[in-house]
């Protein structure tokens, strides 16, 4: 293995955004990321972070990440979402993906949450067939509902 798996630190905080940039481009969405490099260092390293982040490192250079944060589940109680599993595509089918999703899962069974989730679009099949092949569910029947910032404030003025 010539990558280390980390917990992040402020001065990656560049790279995770480049990452984050290179995944919306990756899913055809190359103008959807609005969040700042700044966004990043004050929402995951201030004094209560809004998420947790791993970083893969190969020679000095963050070649991936994993974003996660804790929420509840009505059923499940304490759980856990990955909001991205990103290593750079160059750097990719060397087992980085691989041992970030090992390193959340690890954290969750480590601090007793009761359930791991995340989305993965439907036509990522290399995702879809890694993550069913960890005993991962993959729910066909569910869909992912979003509000965005605009339709949240024309809602909240229409009620």
């Amino acid at each position: 293995m010539s990558f280390i798996i980390r917990r992040a630190i402020e001065k990656d905080v560049q790279a995770v955004h480049d990452l984050i940039t290179e995944l919306a481009v990756f899913e055809k969405e190359p103008d959807a990321v609005e969040i700042t490099v700044q966004d990043l260092l004050n929402d995951g390293f201030s004094e209560r972070p809004k998420f947790k982040l791993f970083v893969a490192e190969e020679n000095n250079t963050v070649i991936g990440i994993a974003l996660f944060y804790e929420r509840y589940s009505t059923w499940k109680g304490k759980t856990i979402h990955l909001e991205d599993l990103i290593v750079t595509k160059s750097r990719q089918k060397i087992g980085a993906g691989k041992a970030l999703y090992t390193a959340v899962l690890k954290y969750a069974y480590d601090h007793n949450f009761n359930r791991v989730a995340w989305e993965v679009i439907d036509w990522n099949t290399n995702a879809v067939n890694f993550y069913k092949s960890t005993g991962a569910t993959y729910l066909n029947d569910w869909s992912v509902v979003q509000m965005n910032k605009e339709n949240l404030a024309k809602f909240i003025e229409n009620n």
